[in-house]
């Protein structure tokens, strides 16, 4: 869940910064489309004023002709040079005309490049800035995720080596307590099975020996004495056994709690853990 919800953020801030960008190159392209309107405006303008200043030299130029050929016949000897004049100033302005045009193109030019990049420039100090900032905040999710990886393989780690010691444990328990219960019942059996042939041996030598009422008294006590001392041994040896039942059943319960603690599930184990019956049920 933590790694999906980082996902969405991480995600989330590409599509902002998507759409920053975008937005910032719609308006560079607003104001690359601005600048070109205005270029071409100053462009149709400065072309009019030369075309202007152009007409009025041409005008002045006919007006002098006009004029020179009003005085033709006072000028004629200035003639000459005022024509060879008058070509050579026509010459040098065709050709200043040429070098103008193209330092005014060449001057327009470099001042559009020089608008562009002053704000490409600081463009893409903005867009860094963004960027820096962007990778510090990935770094930081980046190193967020590494510590939770971390953290999810310890548990899992932790988990794992807690259930191999509980399987041990169970494996262990459930032998030795088995074991211990069937010698304690065989050992229980075995006292029985003696104290009903010694009854029976009892039973045979009283018949066959007829005693006295006191000697048959004295006796039974003595058998009495016997028997209390076996079946209290019997009832130490139901005791112990009752005690072992109920260690076991305690451990189990307590090993079930651990893993309903790590959020192990009880079906996981393998086996159905056996819980022992106390004596008498």
């Amino acid at each position: 869940e933590m790694e999906a919800k980082y996902t969405r953020k991480m995600q989330a801030l590409r599509d902002e910064m998507d759409l920053r960008r975008k937005t910032e190159i719609h308006e560079l392209e607003e104001r690359k489309n601005t600048q070109i309107s205005e270029l071409m405006g100053n462009h149709e303008g400065a072309f009019g004023a030369i075309k202007n200043y152009y007409s009025d030299i041409t005008a002045k130029n006919l007006t002098l002709i006009n004029l020179l050929k009003e005085q033709v016949e006072d000028l004629k000897k200035k003639e000459a040079a005022l024509e060879k004049e008058k070509a050579d100033v026509i010459r040098e302005n065709k050709g200043l005309t040429e070098p103008l045009q193209e330092a005014q193109e060449l001057v327009a030019e470099l001042q559009k490049k020089l608008v562009h990049y002053y704000r490409d420039k600081e463009a893409l100090m903005n867009s860094k800035a963004h960027l820096k900032i962007t990778q510090k905040e990935l770094k930081d999710l980046q190193w967020e995720h590494e510590v939770l990886e971390q953290r999810f393989s310890k548990v899992q780690e932790e988990r794992d080596d807690l259930y191999q010691k509980f399987t041990r444990a169970i494996n262990e328990v459930q032998q030795k307590t088995g074991f211990k219960n069937l010698l304690l019942e065989r050992k229980l059996q075995g006292l029985l099975t003696l104290l009903e042939q010694k009854e029976v041996e009892l039973s045979e030598v009283v018949a066959a020996s007829n005693l006295e009422p006191s000697a048959l008294s004295l006796v039974s006590h003595k058998l009495e004495d016997v028997l209390n001392s076996k079946n209290a041994a019997i009832q130490d040896l139901q005791l112990q056994l009752a005690r072992v039942c109920k260690a076991h059943n305690d451990m189990l319960q307590t090993f079930e709690a651990k893993l309903t603690a790590f959020g192990i599930p009880l079906d996981n184990l393998g086996f159905q853990p056996l819980s022992f019956p106390f004596p008498g049920q």
